[in-house]
Order: C-alpha cells, then sequence, then structure tokens
C-alpha cells in the first residue's frame, strides 16, 4: 500500500473563524506536516488534515492574510479532531450556522474538539463546553467568564484536556498541544522530528503556567507566579489570601514566606498594587463611572476607592482622567 493510500495516525478538520489567528492555524499543521514524514519532505504519510467549510469562499485572518477551505464538511468520523481556530473577539457570528451543526454532529459522533486561541469562546456559545473546563487565555479571562459564567475557566495552563475536550491559550502554546497529540497518535519520533525543525528545545506540557508578568512583577517560584495569575484574574470577585494559597497547594504561612523572598511583599500587598493598576488603567482608557471603577476593582465605595487610588498613584481618580484627557486634547 503506498503512503498516500495508507491510514493515517492522526486527522484534522480545520475549521477557520472569521478573522481567525493565523499563527494558531500556521503553528499546529506545520507540527502536523512535520510529524507527518521524516525530515522535511511534507509528506502525508503518518498525518492528514484539511481546512473545512460549507463554502469555497476564501477566510481572512486577522492579520488580512487569506486561506482557502481544502474540503466540505463530510462525515466528521473521517477526522479524529475538529479544531476551531478563533480570532478577534469583536466579530458577529465568527463561524457560520452550518459550522455550528457540524460541530455539534461531530461531538455527538465522539469525535475529539479542540479550541484553539479564542476558539474556547466559539465551543462555548455553540453548547459544548457544558460540564467542561477552557482553558483561555489571561487576556481573555474577564471576557470569557462574563460571557459564559457557568462554564468553569483556567487560565493558569497554557492548554487543557477535558474529556474529549482540548482547549488551548493560543500563541506558541498552540505547538505544544499539537505536539501532545502527534506524541500520543505517532510516537516519539514524529514529536522529536516537529520539534527539532521548527526549533522548539522540548515540548511544555498541559500543566505549564502561562507565561504572563503582570506589572513586571517576575516571581522565580511557580507557586508565586500561579498565585499573581490568580490575583490578576480575580480583582472584583476578591479572592481570600487563605484561598489562594490553598489553590496552590500551600499554606497561608508558606505562601506569605513564598511572597516575601520573591516579591519583597505580602500577597495581600502585591494584590492591592494588582487591583490599583487595573483601576489605573481604566481611569484612563475608559469612560466607565468612577463608582463602577471602584467595584469592578473590589472596592464596596468610592471613598474607599479614592482614598487607596491617590495613596497609591498621588492624585485621585478624577483629577487623573482630567489630566490625562488635556493631554490628549
Amino acid at each position: 500500500m503506498s503512503a498516500a493510500a495508507a491510514p493515517k495516525a492522526l486527522r484534522v478538520g480545520f475549521i477557520l473563524s472569521k478573522s481567525f489567528t493565523l499563527s494558531a492555524f500556521a503553528l499546529f499543521v506545520d507540527t502536523l506536516r512535520l510529524a507527518s514524514d521524516s525530515e522535511d519532505r511534507s509528506r502525508r504519510v503518518n498525518c492528514d488534515w484539511d481546512v473545512i467549510s460549507s463554502t469555497r469562499n476564501f477566510i481572512s485572518s486577522s492579520s488580512g492574510i487569506q486561506v482557502a477551505p481544502t474540503a466540505p464538511f463530510a462525515d466528521p468520523s473521517s477526522f479524529d479532531y475538529i479544531a476551531v481556530v478563533g480570532g478577534l473577539l469583536n466579530v458577529e457570528e465568527p463561524i457560520d450556522s452550518y459550522a455550528k451543526t457540524y460541530l455539534r454532529k461531530a461531538a455527538d459522533a465522539g469525535v475529539g474538539l479542540i479550541g484553539l486561541c479564542t476558539g474556547s469562546f466559539i465551543l462555548a456559545e455553540a453548547g459544548l463546553l457544558k460540564g467542561h473546563t477552557a482553558c483561555v487565555s489571561w487576556l481573555h479571562h474577564r471576557d470569557f467568564r462574563a460571557r459564559y459564567p457557568d462554564i468553569e475557566a483556567t487560565s493558569e495552563q497554557i492548554f487543557r484536556f477535558d474529556g474529549k475536550v482540548a482547549t488551548c491559550a493560543g500563541g506558541s502554546s498552540v505547538a505544544d498541544l499539537a505536539a501532545t497529540l502527534v506524541r500520543h497518535h505517532v510516537g516519539e519520533a514524529a514529536e522529536r522530528n516537529a520539534l527539532e525543525i521548527l526549533q522548539i528545545r522540548h515540548r511544555r506540557d498541559a500543566t505549564d503556567v502561562q507565561p504572563r508578568n503582570p506589572l513586571g512583577l517576575e516571581a522565580r517560584d511557580r507557586r508565586v507566579h500561579l498565585a499573581i495569575m490568580m490575583m490578576e484574574q480575580h480583582t472584583e470577585d476578591l479572592l481570600s489570601i487563605d484561598s489562594i494559597a490553598t489553590m496552590t497547594n500551600v499554606s497561608r504561612r508558606q505562601l506569605e514566606r513564598l511572597f516575601e523572598s520573591d516579591m519583597g511583599a505580602s500577597p495581600s500587598a502585591i494584590y492591592m498594587k494588582i487591583r490599583m493598576a487595573a483601576a489605573l488603567t481604566m481611569v484612563m482608557r475608559t469612560n466607565k463611572p468612577l463608582i463602577e471603577i471602584a467595584l469592578e476593582t473590589g472596592f464596596e465605595s468610592l471613598s474607599h476607592f479614592t482614598r487607596r487610588f491617590r495613596a497609591a498613584f498621588g492624585d485621585t481618580p478624577s483629577q487623573i482622567r482630567r489630566d490625562g484627557r488635556r493631554q490628549a486634547g
């Protein structure tokens, strides 16, 4: 049997949303391409893939580069996974009704579903993340929680497998997710070939923490880094320091020692600094009423918020907003 006719170990269908993220698609499909064959010959020996759509129209990425579908919607069971590549969040109807129906049909058939970048939003909108925990980028965590309050979300991991559903924060972590699938379906040699040609030293695991340093706070200890990420994600519905310690698998006292060692400050002080930075951004970049900003950063009254703000920045929120508008004018 020829290589072209042999059954493939891993088959992926890609659904590209309007204004999809080109790098997410390219990293995933190139990992498959390089894992499919030895060296860089790009034959479809071990893997196969298609861009599937209800039409033959080109799909524009957020960068303006267009990609043409390569196949129509067919039996979803012909794929091991259907990967939805998300993109800009302000796009109405990122995929059409035919694509939503196809995703539900794939889920009913037991086909794996993957949400890449903001593809998790699309899966959630299609009702396919009920009972699952979605991995979303720290950048979009607040938006996801606001849109889908009944769906658990995490921004601590770079990607997550939850049963037959995988979600991924995007960026370079797409290659890590793709390599994990290659390792499982094709083998270690194929994974190594793909990563070496992509100049990736090693594949990160799903448990790796998303690289994010709020306020330039560089944490050496993974537990401190994780705690800071949690603080950033919960500026409105504040977490207690005891809760943060429990979620990072340490005692409160141990967490306080780790913060003093890494940050030179207590967890409470760093949490306040993160809340104040979020407040400053909203004061300067939005027209939200100050009481609304106060509530969104965990303060119960405008007076308390104003006192804390002035202590942090030397001026009241009203003064900073007024001065910022003068400078802009």
